[in-house]
């Protein structure tokens, strides 16, 4: 695929009709996933929960509207693929499981990371949302746990940043890593600000 604005249509068309995991969910298929050829943020999270595959919007939820506070994003920018990209490590909602939902599908991020990443030539900061985004992008040995991974922020390779779930449980995270609000936030936002060129 090259990178004009016609290749990445087909590849998200591509994407939102894939079918390849059908028989392992509980449900009818909805690959979420927005992009846009001049997108400066990539968010890659875990996969799509039941109110996102309800309405097959990227975040439409509690953790999406963390997320934004997070990062400092208005909806109307997070949700402009010509500046955000959203691709999750799973394009599915996976369904539950004991605890909570289940984790992405493993077939997804094989299939169509690398195309979908090798559309956006623009992309500045990669955000990555939990354990499943880091441990698909962080070196190998990088950090022991999410916890230190999110801690040593600056140390990730260039243009990676590593975040927690935005999840409910993330409140009582940040409760007991106040470091995280208090510096990374601030780091975030600004290189969210420096990604988009605002």
């Amino acid at each position: 695929m090259t990178d004009t604005p016609a290749d990445i249509d087909a590849l998200l068309r591509a994407i939102r009709a894939c079918r390849v995991c059908a028989a392992s969910l509980p449900h009818e298929p909805r690959p979420v996933v927005q992009a846009g050829a001049g997108a400066r943020i990539l968010v890659i999270g875990q996969a799509p929960g039941s109110k996102v595959h309800a309405s097959g919007i990227a975040w439409d939820d509690d953790s999406g509207n963390r997320l934004r506070d997070w990062t400092g994003l208005s909806p109307e920018t997070f949700y402009d693929p010509a500046r955000v990209a959203h691709m999750p490590s799973g394009f599915c909602y996976p369904g539950k499981g004991v605890g909570g939902d289940l984790p992405p599908r493993p077939e997804c991020a094989p299939l169509w990371h690398g195309p979908l990443r090798a559309a956006l030539p623009e992309v500045r900061l990669t955000l990555l949302v939990g354990q499943y985004a880091q441990k698909l992008y962080l070196p190998r040995g990088f950090a022991p746990n999410l916890t230190e991974a999110v801690r040593r922020w600056r140390e990730a390779p260039e243009g990676l940043f590593p975040l927690p779930h935005p999840a409910w449980r993330s409140r009582l995270w940040m409760g007991k890593n106040p470091w995280f609000e208090a510096e990374v936030l601030p780091d975030l936002r600004a290189r969210v600000r420096a990604a988009l060129g605002d």
